[in-house]
């Protein structure tokens, strides 16, 4: 999974990305210290697979990753260049998902692109800007799509869409709430297209530090972003960007201690990757053994077969069975061979529509 953190200058999202990544990009207070995409993998907190390293006595633990990208500073006209423009929005398209942070706190000490704390006028600047370049993609296949819509049914169908969501761009509308016609090949040519207004987003509201306790529900700007949200079925969470940087220093026992006293219960990356994963529609399976436990992150209904593609595609093409036991029976019963006993695994074949938090052993032959 590959995330895009985005936003106007200043706010926040160096500072997120460094405490997310612990990779180190520069972070300034004055627009475009980022000039290159940071990039930096994060394991995906799990606790299932540390419990089953225990349990298996394992010599190497493996987390699901996510990759994010921190991509420099969008301001007005980015979309003709300004700022550092174009190549920034061609970086974004490469990403599966978009965590957009909204400034929602006040400090003098830190400049405001606009002059003042606006997260509406914020959102519409940045989202007018991916709309801009989207509008461009559009003009190019409307284009050659013109030339043929004549002659070909295929063609005329895929230029009544295209003025259908250039209208709907026109309008200030995100590409991702049109309406795409129930039509396998337009369904095809919207995914090509490669929108950024398509792409699913999490609003991340970086708040300050006595925002974090009640989730910014006192702050008047975090109810502006989740409205934001809310009317484009986006996802929002609230995150101290400060607060996260402190917590990159700390390992896993004065993490807890310290969101204790902030009366917090997850961490920004664990907010953020449960929101990741709710919002494009992922879950983990886990293998487990003496050499490695390990977690996969794969599509909610994907089925066996394909399960184990992830791992290996000659698992997938000679695929035989996957014997299947839920994490929460095998650590109940403190092995496989006791859970066997009880007839608690399941031999599934390849209709079998993977749960998160299958543990799985697939059986194959090549």
């Amino acid at each position: 999974m590959k995330l895009g953190i985005v936003g106007l200058p200043n706010v926040g999202k160096s500072t997120l990305f460094n405490s997310l990544t612990k990779a180190g990009a520069e972070s300034a207070n004055y627009p475009f210290c980022t000039i290159d995409p940071n990039v930096g993998i994060v394991a995906v907190p799990d606790e299932r697979i540390e419990k089953l390293g225990e349990l298996y006595n394992t010599k190497k633990v493996t987390p699901a990753v996510i990759e994010f990208v921190d991509i420099a500073g969008l301001v007005k006209g980015a979309s003709k260049g300004e700022g550092l423009g174009n190549q920034f929005l061609a970086n974004i398209r490469e990403v599966d998902a978009i965590v957009h942070v909204v400034r929602c706190f006040e400090d003098e000490n830190i400049i405001h692109v606009e002059g003042s704390v606006d997260p509406a006028r914020d959102i519409e600047t940045i989202n007018l800007e991916l709309i801009f370049s989207d509008l461009e993609i559009l003009e190019r296949r409307f284009a050659k799509v013109t030339k043929g819509a004549r002659m070909d049914k295929a063609l005329a169908k895929e230029e009544e869409m295209l003025k259908g969501i250039k209208e709907h761009l026109e309008e200030g509308k995100m590409a991702r709430t049109f309406e795409v016609p129930d039509d396998e090949d337009l369904i095809k040519a919207f995914k090509e297209y490669n929108l950024l207004t398509a792409k699913k987003t999490i609003y991340a509201a970086n708040v300050a530090e006595d925002d974090l306790a009640d989730d910014g529900a006192n702050n008047p700007y975090v109810k502006t972003v989740k409205e934001i949200a809310a009317s484009e079925g986006s996802g929002a969470l609230v995150i101290c960007a400060q607060i996260e940087q402190e917590l990159a220093d700390l390992d896993e026992e004065e993490k807890k201690e310290y969101l204790e006293e902030l009366g917090v219960t997850s961490s920004g990356l664990d907010k953020l990757v449960t929101e990741s994963y709710s919002l494009l529609g992922l879950i983990s399976f886990l293998t487990a053994g003496e050499d490695e436990c390990r977690a996969w992150t794969i599509k909610k209904g994907t089925k066996a077969p394909q399960a184990a593609g992830k791992i290996h595609t000659d698992f997938e093409r000679g695929f035989i069975k996957a014997e299947v036991v839920p994490y929460e029976v095998l650590i109940k019963e403190g092995s496989l061979a006791a859970a066997k006993e009880k007839g608690l695994v399941g031999l599934e074949g390849k209709e079998y529509v993977v749960k998160d938090g299958d543990v799985i052993l697939f059986r194959f032959n090549v």
